[in-house]
């Protein structure tokens, strides 16, 4: 079922508030095979993507809410972060509580608490916002079924979503396993620009216990910001010939997932990667995020895979970091040759 804006507007009030709440919630990151990049409106995607979400790269988050006397204009709320508070994060948190309102107006009947940790290291280069968000939307939704329950399962799970991509738009596909679409696609059944969503397909078996392995060449806050990034794509001289691109691989892309076409996949993953950054390095101010080891890295990746066969790509997120993706199968092969020979910290993680 296709589900609009204004479906998920909540105009009920709930009968009784209860005084204290805790609420737990865990959600995972994710990395782009088709890249978005390019957004209009409120946080909505210029282009499809569909991204691989990881296992174990999770944002744990925790909402302490204790009801107030009265409902206030603005959600009062502390956040911290790895039990410290962090009074630097909590703008871009009230901005996401801002644009929720209409969607769960019940947020400002509770004086909040926010804990929030991630299981991979911080400023390791693995976008943490989209978990982040994803996590904080899932404590939402679980209060929305608990003050006004009585919509259906998909219902929730697509408002998950929806909100989280109001925090972040990646974050809108990190609230599932093991491959979301997010943006509407004419070919690509239910599929919407508010929400992402699993395919109506079988992702192929060789798909199974596929691994992602980040070579973290680069640690620390990226050097433009992701919002920053999008906007450059409004004047952006090639803005409608990516279009067209983004949509023909985001189909090709769910053809070779559900049909295990390792070879496609592996040419037009990394041609996704490249494009994402030819992207930026041609926008204006333009910008150069790969380092020289991201790309003697990528050089390393082609020439095992050319001599040796071994079913291995690399995507890029917007960084320097190299995401290296293979089927579990192969990891001591290439433990030997390409991990054990970086002078980089690697993260291995699951899809």
């Amino acid at each position: 079922m296709e589900f609009r804006e204004q479906d998920f507007i909540r105009n009920a009030k709930p009968n009784q508030l209860p005084e204290q709440l805790v609420i737990n919630a865990s959600a995972p990151s994710n990395i782009a095979l088709v890249k978005y990049w390019g957004k209009h409106g409120l946080q909505l995607p210029m282009n499809p993507s569909i991204s691989f979400t990881l296992n174990q790269a999770q944002s744990l988050t925790t909402a302490r809410l204790t009801a107030l006397d009265k409902p206030v204009s603005e959600v009062l709320f502390k956040f911290y972060f790895d039990e410290k508070h962090q009074p630097d994060f909590e703008p871009k948190i009230a901005g996401f509580f801002n644009k929720i309102r209409d969607y769960a107006p019940f947020i400002t009947a509770f004086q909040w608490e926010i804990s929030s940790r991630n299981t991979f290291p911080h400023s390791s280069g693995i976008a943490s916002s989209a978990s982040g968000f994803a996590a904080l939307a899932k404590i939402i939704i679980d209060l929305e079924k608990q003050l006004l329950p009585l919509k259906s399962d998909e219902y929730y799970n697509k408002k998950v979503s929806f909100l989280a991509r109001l925090g972040s738009g990646s974050a809108a596909r990190s609230v599932a396993h093991p491959v979301m679409i997010w943006g509407y696609h004419p070919n690509i059944k239910n599929t919407s620009d508010l929400y992402a969503v699993l395919p109506e397909f079988d992702i192929h078996p060789v798909f199974n216990n596929f691994r992602d392995s980040i070579v973290l060449v680069e640690k620390g806050q990226k050097k433009v910001s992701s919002t920053a990034g999008h906007n450059l794509m409004n004047n952006h001289p090639f803005k409608d010939i990516r279009k067209k691109q983004a949509f023909e691989h985001t189909l090709q892309m769910t053809k070779y997932l559900e049909t295990g076409d390792l070879e496609n996949f592996i040419k037009l993953t990394e041609a996704e990667a490249l494009s994402l950054h030819a992207l930026m390095m041609t926008s204006a101010p333009n910008y150069i995020l790969m380092q020289p080891d991201t790309l003697k890295i990528i050089h390393q990746i082609r020439e095992i895979r050319k001599n040796s066969g071994l079913p291995v790509c690399f995507t890029l997120d917007a960084g320097a970091n190299v995401h290296v993706l293979y089927p579990e199968n192969i990891s001591k092969q290439l433990e030997e040759v390409l991990f054990s020979k970086i002078n980089h910290e690697v993260i291995h993680d699951f899809v």
